[in-house]
């Protein structure tokens, strides 16, 4: 595998309790009920508005009020931020093992790339809080493209490393990470740590999910022997 791409949200930290308490503070913001827990980590990995959009849908509804959904990620955008400055990174904590096992993967001509539903602000913020942000060549957020599990921030990130589907692993936690690969024509790899079980995510079509970070590198070798 000559590009490995990873998902952020869920894959390479654990955001999950700042992601479901900012999203139930920005209801409450607007005098809406908050959405259930389980209902907000459902649609983590998703582009922010998208995410919004599937929480405030209504039964036979196609979309949302386009106005709510904006005044919504509006507001989780102000009190992420806030929170951010407030935390900085302690609040989305780097998975226990994910350090080691990047550094396990790296070969001199194979490139780590990043796609995710974070915004570019968010993502760079993280990386540098990290200490990780020079083991990616390649940067694919919510700014770049149409949210997962469209194809097109994955098949960005294959143009710009010059490298083929073929030859190219996505790393995930969600259905959408996986869905996103394989309609890109991508293999996919899913993880057990994140949003959703490992049997969404062979259903989806990821050839094997991993247990815990530091299995992503028998995977990968596998991978790369079966080709």
């Amino acid at each position: 595998m000559r590009l490995v791409v990873f998902d952020y949200d869920g894959t390479l930290v654990d955001s999950q309790a700042a992601i479901v308490g900012t999203m139930q503070d920005s209801f409450g913001e607007l005098g809406l009920a908050a959405p259930a827990p389980e209902a907000v980590r459902r649609v983590v990995g998703l582009a922010l508005e998208r995410a919004i959009d599937r929480l405030c849908l209504r039964p036979g509804e196609a979309t949302a009020d386009a106005a709510l959904v904006a005044a919504l990620a509006a507001a989780y955008r102000r009190r992420f931020l806030a929170l951010r400055s407030q935390q900085g990174i302690l609040h989305e904590p780097l998975f226990a093992g994910i350090r080691e096992a990047l550094a396990a993967l790296a070969r001199p001509e194979r490139r780590f790339a990043i796609a995710t539903g974070k915004s570019r602000r968010g993502l760079l913020a993280g990386l540098a809080g990290h200490g990780l942000a020079a083991q990616f060549q390649v940067l694919k957020t919510a700014d770049d493209g149409p949210s997962k599990p469209h194809p097109d921030i994955l098949q960005q990130a294959m143009r710009e490393t010059g490298v083929e589907p073929a030859e190219t692993l996505m790393i995930g936690d969600t259905v959408f990470d996986i869905e996103m690969a394989r309609v890109a024509g991508a293999h996919a790899l899913g993880v057990a740590w994140g949003v959703h079980g490992p049997h969404e995510l062979l259903a989806a079509g990821a050839l094997a999910v991993a247990a815990r970070p530091s299995d992503l590198l028998n995977h990968v070798e596998a991978l790369a022997c079966a080709r």
